[in-house]
């Protein structure tokens, strides 16, 4: 049996995947961003082992939720599913972008702080190919805001973390997941994915002990690996994402011993 932390499922796709692990008899910890989605994601899915409340546009939350994930021990995995797609440009208590804030600077501070862990999942988009990286302005601060393209970028810089996770965590897993366009409330009710595969295969990648599931660096559409936006593969763009995430947060990126240290400033 495997441990599972979802960030992101009190609903969706999250929740899902928590239902698909669950009925598999692995051991999940749900997330979700306040006491009455909290409640909600507990009555869906009582069988889970807790639910963590966070808002994870507050770096301050955010920080809490890996302090508190770390008291409860070691994980098999955590699949980091939350994800926002604000309709316009909306700035946290914090002064940070709130797509900025959920879709990539949560992920790297659960990534920089949870312990013991030893399988990372972060959940993507196929929109991400065609976006690029504007590190002029990372947060859409000065452009006119797209909701389309900003959220498209925000999964770019999502696919960067991961595959920059393996250059300073040798030992553990990381991976990137498209689960397609698909009728949620994010995705919208004109998605042409097919919803019920959409959670199986981070689930897979969370569990199983096949080769196939069992590497890093991967990006992974319904279980085969496939090429990424080549932006997401040079190393330089991945250690300014990280510089950058690091100034925002003041959290740095770890670096387990024998991995390539990181000391590049944006």
């Amino acid at each position: 049996m495997a441990r599972i932390l979802i960030t992101g499922s009190a609903g969706g796709i999250g929740q899902m995947t928590a239902r698909v692990l669950l009925e598999e008899g692995h051991s999940v910890v749900l997330h979700a961003r306040n006491g009455e989605r909290a409640k909600e994601a507990h009555e869906a899915l009582p069988d889970a082992e807790a639910v963590l409340v966070a808002d994870l546009r507050s770096i301050s939350e955010t920080r809490s939720m890996a302090e508190s994930a770390n008291k409860l021990g070691s994980f098999d995995a955590i699949i980091h599913n939350a994800g926002a797609m604000p309709l316009t440009q909306s700035i946290s208590s914090d002064g940070i972008s709130e797509l900025f804030s959920v879709n990539v600077l949560a992920p790297y501070i659960l990534t920089a702080m949870m312990e013991r862990v030893e399988r990372f999942i972060y959940i993507g988009s196929g929109a991400h190919r065609a976006s690029s990286a504007h590190f002029n302005d990372l947060q859409w601060t000065t452009r006119q805001w797209n909701r389309n393209d900003a959220y498209a970028e925000s999964k770019l810089y999502g696919v960067l973390l991961t595959f920059a996770v393996p250059r300073f965590l040798p030992n553990v897993l990381a991976n990137a997941v498209s689960p397609g366009w698909v009728a949620t409330r994010m995705g919208g009710k004109n998605a042409t994915d097919d919803l019920k595969e959409s959670p199986r295969t981070q689930a897979w990648l969370a569990v199983s002990n096949s080769s196939a599931a069992k590497v890093s660096g991967g990006y992974f559409f319904h279980f085969e690996q496939g090429s990424a936006n080549e932006i997401a593969y040079q190393t330089d763009i991945q250690d300014r994402l990280l510089a950058e995430c690091r100034r925002v947060s003041g959290i740095s990126f770890p670096a387990s011993p024998g991995a390539i240290s990181f000391s590049k400033e944006a």
